[in-house]
């Protein structure tokens, strides 16, 4: 399975109460925060909720 570096690059201050709380399940919570996730259609769909926010790289394994 590969795996999804997600870079967050925006605060997260005066946002939607929902993509602070998709930022916090994604693992992140600062500018320059950087988390690795496996790209499933979940975490797919979060950061798709929150691509104004992040910065998504594939990683090889």
């Amino acid at each position: 399975m590969s795996k999804l570096k997600i870079t967050q690059t925006r605060s997260i201050i005066d946002r939607l109460e929902n993509q602070k709380r998709t930022i916090k399940a994604l693992g992140l919570g600062r500018p320059n925060y950087v988390v690795v996730q496996n790209d499933t259609p979940q975490i797919r769909g979060m950061i798709r909720k929150v691509a104004h926010l992040v910065k998504v790289e594939e990683v090889a394994e």
